[in-house]
């Protein structure tokens, strides 16, 4: 009996519309809490990038002295870890190919963005994020390549930074300033290491050798010392690497099957954008005159 009585009186609100009344409550309470709390979209900053600008993200190794010392780098350039810096870099420029270059050295890699680039709207907390956080991880993934069975004691951090160039030649000027920083760091380090490693010295009386001497006079010690000609040593460790898009043909044998059902293997070429690494200077002309395509025109 109870049942039933509930059951009708169910039906008789049911016919009232109270139900549908309830429902639209409902409704309008979710509407008004979403309106009530969407203020707080308000703090958000707008970080758009000025418009006609290149967009250089600038990743450094956090830390990575202590990194370098418990992963026992050697010194003073360790090739397993540049190439693994290199190969994360690559995994960047092909996850975003609006990256028109790329230079790296040391625990440093700066990633250049095109001008007329609408990637994530030129939001910049948007571009540096995804770019760190792709690098980070390729560093980790590619970790085996090049370490093989040594262990990744931690997961390394890179810091990011994002500076917009108006014209070609501030950017060149920038990329310039990151080249001239690979030579001097290298020769000293270079200097400092033979020091200690060759000249028995200990790091503190390498670094009160080298306290206040120029290139020409760490050139010379290199030179007369040890018979290192130091525009000999690998170009990797004096020039740092260029990353930069190439056209490369890639030919692939092809299974065509002919009218009289048989089939036939076909050569097919194929022109393919792929991501080239250089260790030259690019401080002079030479390279943008032979790579003209990277640079967009100062009139746009």
């Amino acid at each position: 009996m109870l049942i039933g009585k509930a059951c009708r009186f169910v039906e008789c609100i049911s016919s009232v519309g109270v139900v549908g009344s309830f429902a639209c409550l409902h409704t309008k309470s979710r509407n008004m809490a979403k309106s009530k709390f969407e203020y707080v979209r308000n703090f958000e900053t707008d970080d758009t990038c000025l418009r006609n600008c290149y967009i250089v993200v600038r990743l450094d190794g956090r830390n990575f002295h202590k990194f370098a010392e418990q992963h026992t780098f050697t010194k003073p350039n360790d090739n397993r870890a540049l190439g693994l810096m290199t190969r994360s870099a690559h995994s960047v420029m092909e996850e975003l190919e609006d990256i028109v270059i790329a230079y790296g050295q040391s625990d440093e890699f700066s990633f250049v963005f095109k001008r007329t680039s609408t990637w994530f709207k030129r939001r910049a907390s948007k571009l540096m994020t995804h770019v760190a956080s792709q690098f980070s991880s390729s560093y980790v993934f590619y970790w085996k390549d090049y370490f093989g069975e040594q262990p990744l004691l931690y997961p390394p951090g890179f810091d990011g930074r994002v500076v917009l160039y108006p014209s070609n030649r501030n950017l060149r000027d920038y990329l310039s300033w990151r080249q001239a920083d690979c030579h001097v760091n290298n020769l000293y380090n270079t200097v400092f290491w033979t020091l200690v490693q060759k000249g028995g010295l200990t790091t503190v009386q390498a670094e009160e050798r080298l306290k206040g001497t120029l290139a020409a006079d760490k050139n010379e010690i290199l030179f007369t010392e040890f018979d290192i000609n130091y525009n000999k040593e690998a170009a990797l460790h004096r020039k740092g690497t260029t990353l930069i898009w190439e056209k490369r043909d890639e030919t692939i044998v092809k299974r065509l099957k002919l009218p009289n059902e048989e089939e036939k293997e076909v050569p097919v070429t194929r022109s393919r954008r792929r991501v080239q690494s250089y260790h030259t200077d690019i401080i002079g002309d030479q390279f943008w005159e032979e790579h003209s395509d990277i640079l967009e025109a100062d009139n746009c």
